[in-house]
């Protein structure tokens, strides 16, 4: 795949350093001095380890807020993002624009290990994740290396499905899909299971990343053989069926979320080969 075509995206944020730690204020610091040299403390490292142990951002209200930066020039893995991203800007802004809408371009935020977001605080083995409340979508790009190494799936543009499929969240806030997936939770509505409200919200995902990569693919002609390939078989990859039996050995359709490899494959593909938004209805489809 030769990502280097896609335009890079400014709207990228990098947390992979310090944490997402926080800064004491300046009373809160004379404060720890004080405190410091009554308990015979050196006050240098006693302010060190609170802002290290993010003490420091509940004191200073910044615990949650953005903290990050734009990642270096020279890092690979930022670029690739970057220009993935970038893409999926310029592929949903001219859908949207068609439609006579605006599309809001997410930030997507690197992180190493932990982070915090407007949904809770994550660690890397949550995967990537989109939160609607903040509208931004949460990358560890060891999911990469966790995919080549343990998942069996892999390659640019199977890396370039996962960021798309999380964009696909964004898509659906916009559309007013998870506005109503969301009420149905509230209203006590079983989500969960096979053919349930929160499978049928991952495939659509699924199909809106397969839409992102036709247009991509028309536009540039990116795509090397076994590219494909390698984007169905992450996406089988990551099924529930074969993750559960990787993991524990049975598969539990009651306890689905994101839907089966069949079914993954299946919806990446429709979105690919047809490239339209309308296509992608996993809620009506009485087969999934």
């Amino acid at each position: 795949m030769d990502w280097n075509k896609g335009r890079r995206s400014s709207n990228v944020e990098d947390r992979r350093t310090g944490g997402g730690g926080g800064k004491l204020g300046i009373g809160a610091m004379l404060a720890v001095v004080v405190v410091s040299v009554l308990l015979g403390k050196n006050p240098i490292e006693m302010l060190g380890l609170i802002e290290q142990s993010g003490v420091a951002e509940v004191i200073s209200g910044t615990a949650g807020e953005p903290a990050g930066t734009a990642p270096p020039a020279d890092d690979r893995e930022a670029e690739f993002v970057a220009r993935i991203l970038g893409d999926t800007e310029d592929v949903w802004g001219a859908i949207f624009q068609q439609s006579g809408r605006r599309y809001g371009q997410p930030t997507l935020v690197l992180f190493a290990g932990r982070v915090r977001s407007a949904c809770g605080g994550a660690t890397a083995a949550t995967g990537p994740f989109y939160c609607p409340a903040d509208q931004q979508v949460y990358l560890d790009t060891s999911f990469f290396s966790q995919l080549r190494a343990s998942l069996g799936g892999g390659g640019d543009f199977a890396e370039a499905y996962v960021i798309a499929h999380e964009v696909g969240h964004h898509v659906q806030t916009l559309l007013g899909v998870s506005a109503e997936v969301n009420k149905a939770r509230q209203r006590g509505d079983q989500v969960l299971g096979d053919g349930g409200l929160l499978v049928r919200q991952e495939l659509q995902a699924d199909c809106l990343a397969g839409v992102w990569a036709h247009h991509a693919q028309a536009r540039h002609q990116w795509l090397d053989a076994g590219d494909l390939a390698e984007a169905l078989n992450t996406a089988s990859a990551i099924g529930d069926d074969h993750l559960q039996k990787q993991a524990q050995g049975t598969v539990v359709p009651d306890a689905f979320s994101h839907g089966t490899s069949a079914q993954r494959v299946r919806w990446f593909k429709a979105g690919f080969e047809g490239g339209d938004v309308a296509g992608c209805d996993t809620f009506s489809a009485k087969g999934l």
